[in-house]
């Protein structure tokens, strides 16, 4: 129950707002793509995050394959050690797929708030209570738009597939929906008459799949070494996403086109700023370990930051430590030489003594064998 609260919530709070922007700009068109602007503004540190996970993962591959190569047929060791090479350089293996995640309920949320007529609160003849309500204010120029089917509304709220036919409205069962207003049935959806009407919707769905395509493709060549997932949704979303380009409303095509410009836009000045990153470092103008502190994220740019503070503190330690460690010494040998005593006259006492007494007998000794030697060598 909490859940379905939260939905609805969502649902009104994005009706409420498209309504609040259409009252500024009475354009059902602008109105989406601003909404889309401000949405993609609130995402904006997760897409942020999502880019710079997607480009370190390209760039930890190769010492991934190095794992995988060196610990061949042992699964559970290439996990540890991939899992170390995320702790050690930051990375979130996750880290890519949760913003697209995040955008999920928004594209289902504005398809509820753009489906027409269940966006403004049509139900089935003979429905009892409690009856459906409307995503969009009653009391708003926006409501009245839809329900009438007035102005550029009336395009937006058909798909590529309806473009150019009467589509005739009613719920699973073929009951007819209720004007909330007038109580009576609305009798179709007018979708324009003619060939020539259905080229813009054509176009705007092939505009939404030329915009994914170049923005998964745009990530491919930022990211060459990827995986062959992320290879195979190159190929795969752009089709998924003609598919729905065609069945959806196109006032949702607008707005997924639109994010899909600004994904881009995004992804462009990111691949530059790393391409900048990467040459600075090349150049020596920014510490290799300071860009990719920069580049980790908050958790991991702190603990580079204590690692730095801690190696700091250690180089200062270090002279002080010696220092006293000599004067420590120094003293010991200091206490060591009064408290020992001192040797008898005419003893030798320590190494000097050994040495001195060392030497004189070896001079005794070569006296005494001069002397033997002259003796032997007079004559008798």
């Amino acid at each position: 129950m909490i859940a379905v609260a939260i939905w609805q919530d969502l649902l009104y709070g994005l009706g409420w707002l498209l309504a609040r922007i259409f009252d500024l700009v009475p354009s059902y068109a602008l109105a989406i793509i601003i909404l889309t602007v401000l949405i993609r503004l609130i995402l904006l540190p997760l897409g942020i995050k999502q880019i710079r996970s997607m480009q370190a993962m390209g760039a930890l591959q190769p010492k991934m394959k190095q794992i995988q190569q060196k610990y061949k047929g042992n699964r559970a060791k290439q996990q540890e050690e991939i899992q170390k090479l995320y702790q050690e350089h930051g990375v979130n293996p996750f880290g890519s797929c949760l913003p697209m995640l995040l955008q999920l309920p928004v594209l289902i949320a504005l398809y509820s708030v753009l489906r027409f007529p269940t966006n403004v609160g049509a139900y089935p003849e003979g429905a009892t209570p409690p009856l459906p309500q409307s995503h969009i204010p009653t009391n708003s120029q926006l409501y009245d738009n839809i329900l009438n089917q007035q102005g550029d509304v009336r395009f937006l709220l058909c798909s590529a597939g309806q473009a150019g036919t009467q589509v005739k409205l009613t719920d699973t069962h073929g009951k007819p929906l209720i004007n909330p207003q007038t109580k009576k049935p609305i009798e179709s959806l007018d979708c324009g008459k003619g060939i020539g009407v259905r080229i813009p919707y054509y176009l705007l769905a092939l505009l939404m799949v030329g915009t994914t395509y170049f923005q998964q493709r745009q990530m491919q060549k930022a990211n060459p070494v990827g995986s062959q997932q992320q290879q195979a949704l190159t190929r795969i979303m752009p089709l998924l996403f003609g598919v729905w380009g065609f069945l959806f409303p196109a006032g949702l095509v607008v707005y997924w086109t639109t994010s899909n410009l600004w994904q881009i836009g995004q992804q462009h000045f990111m691949i530059r700023a790393k391409a900048k990153e990467e040459e600075a470092i090349a150049a020596g103008k920014v510490p290799k370990r300071q860009a990719t502190a920069k580049r980790a994220g908050l958790f991991a740019g702190l603990m580079a930051r204590a690692q730095q503070q801690r190696e700091q503190k250690e180089r200062d330690s270090q002279p002080r430590s010696k220092l006293k460690s000599g004067q420590s010494g120094s003293g010991s040998d200091s206490s060591t030489s009064k408290a020992r005593p001192k040797p008898p006259a005419g003893r030798s006492s320590g190494n000097g003594g050994t040495k001195r007494s060392g030497n004189a007998g070896r001079t005794r000794s070569a006296s005494g064998d001069g002397r033997a030697g002259g003796r032997s060598s007079t004559p008798r």
